[in-house]
């Protein structure tokens, strides 16, 4: 019997295991694939709050060896089930049984990818999931943008601002977004829109060098030569294995508000995996620390 379980080793994670054990609390971290989730794909980190310039490994190395400093187990396990037995919660994984007296899922969100060759290889170097978290990087040079929903569009106009030139690609002849934000993008002189159209593949070998683009309808290709590709076609969570002992909305993300408590007594979460409007490396360690203190105000009122 631990404390506290904590599902996912990323940044919510990981600072959800920093403020429960300086709380007093015992915690187990579990994480199913690497620590550090989506952050150390990231080349620099350069927006969180007091550090400069951090690749994303190095962040995530810092934080485990932050939160094993103050005592963290961690154990490579994915979880399969939670049972919520009133003051106990059974925690199921692929290599055991463990129990807690609360849990916080942290287990974040995975970008949804093209499915392009070598999109994942070139991740990193020109091909970006988060234009907030890379787009500084292509500043005064030329970037695309795949997608149709609020983000493309939302991503496009953050690029605008210090791109050359931006190109919008997106399959339909309109886009699913607000109209204001397309309304916005009609009015940058930057700005592009590749429409009816496919990413078909990623050109470059070492670094993202262009795109190559078909059309729908005439089955034309043309080719956008471009340092920089940004995929903003949605994220996918991995609750499902949770269902049972908390509420998911319609795109599978954990119910929970600012305060990081489920409809479910002891079981909190935090960061990516969540319902939310900003899902930034500075919300998730916010979150982290929101979770883990509910969470032992919970413990001590048992």
């Amino acid at each position: 019997m631990v404390d506290i379980i904590i599902v996912g080793a990323g940044t919510a994670g990981l600072t959800a295991a920093i403020y429960a054990l300086r709380s007093g609390k015992s915690a187990l971290i579990f994480e199913g694939k690497a620590v550090g989730g989506q952050i150390v794909n990231t080349p620099d980190v350069e927006n969180y709050p007091g550090i400069p310039h951090m690749s994303g490994f190095e962040f995530a190395s810092h934080l485990l060896e932050q939160a094993q400093g103050f005592g963290a187990e961690l154990k490579y396990e994915a979880v399969k089930e939670i049972r919520d037995q009133g003051a106990v919660k059974v925690v199921l994984t692929d290599a055991g049984e463990y129990e807690a007296k609360a849990v916080i899922l942290a287990t974040g969100a995975k970008n949804r990818p093209l499915g392009l060759d070598r999109e994942q290889e070139l991740v990193g170097r020109g091909v970006s999931y988060c234009a907030t978290c890379d787009g500084m990087f292509y500043r005064k040079k030329d970037v695309a943008v795949a997608g149709g929903g609020n983000t493309a569009l939302e991503d496009a106009q953050f690029l605008a601002n210090y791109c050359n030139k931006v190109y919008l690609i997106h399959r339909r002849d309109a886009f699913r977004g607000e109209e204001k934000n397309v309304e916005l993008l009609k009015a940058k002189e930057n700005v592009e829109f590749v429409l009816n159209s496919n990413v078909t593949k990623i050109l470059g070998e070492k670094k993202v060098e262009g795109v190559e683009v078909k059309d729908k309808f005439s089955g034309e290709t043309r080719v956008l030569e471009v340092s920089g590709f940004f995929i903003a076609i949605g994220q996918m969570p991995a609750n499902e294995a949770f269902a049972g002992v908390v509420s998911l909305d319609e795109k599978g993300y954990i119910s929970a508000g600012e305060s990081c408590t489920t409809g479910t007594a002891g079981i909190f979460t935090a960061g990516d995996c969540r319902t939310k409007e900003v899902r930034q490396l500075t919300t998730a360690a916010s979150d982290g620390a929101v979770a883990a203190l509910a969470a032992c105000k919970y413990i001590d009122a048992m």
